[in-house]
């Protein structure tokens, strides 16, 4: 999966207009534009299984004009976008917008989906609201999407989020999270999420989570990842992240599994019971 880089131009002050959108290279400083139909050309070179559409994405909060706004335009691009995509082995993704309001989310997600995609990307969301917001204004999305395409939420990755948007009928998720956390030395386990810096772990020959099977987990233990991490060894973030990813992919397979079973609300619960903090 690739996304289209509307997230990303976010966070880069960018212009925009019915066009596309303006933004300065974080590399060398030039100013690179970047249209529907130009996410699409990328996305097709790179070859993703799945690509995503441009969207224009505010933060929250933010005033319904403006979020309704965004709605539209990302509504006109999606349809460029469609125009432009012609790979056949390759899904092209619509993305929701509305923010957290009830009404734009509804409408949002009825009048892409009128427009065929495959899929969709539940995106603005993660973008400031609140987890209760986030759940309505996912649980709004999923009534108005058909039942039989795959619904992504974007930017998504902590544990108790997940439960929650899976619980409301998402498939699928992507998120920097667990790299993220262990770039800032924190560690996702079964009993919650931790830090290596512990002092009590300098000399702690265990692993980070004994029921852990990674490769961090089998060949390094607490004290050595706690000595990489207090001496800004990259290696270490390098470490963690191997390991946060191996505890999310574990816990979306347990979760498949789960729902497979028939028993996934039991199995939530016990997630978060163990984690002791709500997820």
């Amino acid at each position: 999966l690739t996304d289209s880089g509307g997230y990303q131009v976010f966070s880069l002050d960018p212009r925009l207009n019915e066009e596309g959108v303006t933004f300065k290279s974080t590399y060398d400083g030039s100013t690179v534009e970047l249209t529907p139909e130009g996410a699409v050309e990328v996305q097709q070179r790179l070859g993703a299984d799945i690509a995503m559409v441009l969207d224009h994405l505010v933060g929250l909060p933010a005033q319904r004009e403006d979020v309704a706004d965004a709605m539209n335009r990302t509504l006109r691009w999606s349809e460029r976008a469609l125009a432009a995509h012609s790979r056949e082995d390759q899904a092209l993704f619509g993305i929701v917008q509305g923010g957290v309001d009830p009404g734009l989310r509804a409408e949002s997600a009825r009048r892409t989906a009128d427009l065929g995609f495959p899929g969709f990307g539940i995106g603005g969301l993660s973008v400031g609201e609140s987890a209760e917001d986030r759940n309505r204004a996912i649980e709004i999305t999923i009534d108005n999407l058909p039942a039989d395409k795959v619904r992504y939420t974007m930017g998504l990755g902590d544990t108790g989020g997940i439960l929650d948007a899976i619980t409301r009928g998402v498939d699928l998720f992507d998120c920097v999270l667990p790299t993220r956390l262990a770039r800032h030395g924190k560690a996702l386990t079964r009993h919650g999420d931790v830090s290596i810096k512990r002092a009590e772990w300098t000399s702690d020959e265990r692993p980070l989570d004994d029921d852990c099977g990674c490769f961090t987990c089998r060949t390094h233990s607490r004290g050595y990842l706690r000595h990489l991490a207090v001496t800004g060894e990259v290696l270490g973030q390098r470490l963690v992240t191997i390991h946060n990813l191996h505890y999310t992919l574990g816990l979306v397979a347990d979760a498949r599994a789960a729902i497979a079973d028939g028993r996934f609300e039991g199995w939530a619960e016990g997630v978060r019971r163990l984690r002791g903090n709500g997820g």
